[in-house]
């Protein structure tokens, strides 16, 4: 078992370990065939490169940003309307789960020009009013996953709970925010880093909605572009596979170090909310 879970993680991991390994190289080791995996030395000057022609570090922030604002109004939206749907009965409720789980199935790219569309006569496009709105009103990345997550979390609580506290005079939006959701922490924390994820991953919407702003993903779509136009004129100065390795391993390091840091709690909500094959 440990040996086939070996091979499986090694099959995962040689991209990642072949990437950092290259950005390490200078131009000396990548042409020695001699070298394969470990350079003679640790040249950052690749990283240096990769740094200036991304603008890492003020890029990095404008990621942040696009990518944490919406997923904690997603998840904000998510929660509210899972709860109203687990916890009270009303006409149209079960016509409101179809049309949830018609959003997810229906292909985004049925979407795209009517929703350009809207946001263009809306004025939302440039900006990130284009990832805002559609996460506060329940439909932004993946909203659908979220919404189910939350439905099912907040039908498998007790309602003894709740009608303790109605006996004790709290309204409904009390009883959602000072039980429910503590209650719901795992299903919470699944949402707030599969979202993050997936808008930082994010770069057609990115490219289509947000003209003007630069995110990680982006950035690197444009690096042999950006390195042609830094360096135009100058001879002999052209990229070459450690600097796009080195490229490419900043822009998923943020991620990395969310993921490290988060892990434990990752694990542990992503077993107790149910959520799998993501």
């Amino acid at each position: 078992m440990y040996l086939s879970l070996t091979g499986i993680g090694f099959v995962f991991l040689y991209p990642l370990l072949y990437m950092i390994s290259m950005s390490f190289m200078d131009l000396g080791d990548l042409i020695n065939h001699a070298i394969v995996w470990l350079p003679s030395s640790l040249y950052l000057g690749n990283y240096e490169t990769a740094a200036t022609v991304m603008s890492f570090f003020r890029v990095l922030w404008e990621t942040l940003f696009v990518a944490a604002t919406p997923s904690i109004l997603q998840t904000a939206a998510a929660a509210f309307v899972g709860y109203g749907l687990a916890r009270f009965e009303f006409r149209g409720r079960g016509l409101i789960l179809v049309l949830v789980l018609a959003t997810f199935v229906v292909p985004p790219q049925v979407l795209l020009i009517p929703r350009h569309i809207l946001f263009n006569n809306l004025g939302f496009l440039g900006n990130i009013q284009a990832y805002l709105f559609p996460a506060i009103t329940g439909q932004g990345l993946n909203s659908a996953i979220f919404i189910l997550i939350f439905f099912q979390t907040f039908r498998s609580l007790p309602k003894s709970l709740e009608e303790a506290a109605q006996l004790d005079g709290a309204g409904y939006l009390r009883i959602f925010l000072t039980i429910a959701i503590p209650l719901a922490l795992p299903a919470i924390i699944v949402s707030l880093l599969f979202s993050f994820v997936w808008y930082w991953n994010e770069t057609f919407m990115a490219a289509m909605y947000l003209d003007g702003m630069r995110t990680l993903p982006l950035e690197l779509q444009r690096f042999i572009t950006t390195f042609e136009e830094i360096h135009a004129g100058m001879q002999h100065v052209n990229t070459n596979e450690g600097i796009e390795m080195a490229g490419t391993f900043l822009a998923i390091l943020p991620l990395l170090v969310i993921f490290f840091v988060c892990q434990r709690w990752f694990v542990e909500s992503v077993d107790k909310s149910g959520i799998t094959g993501e």
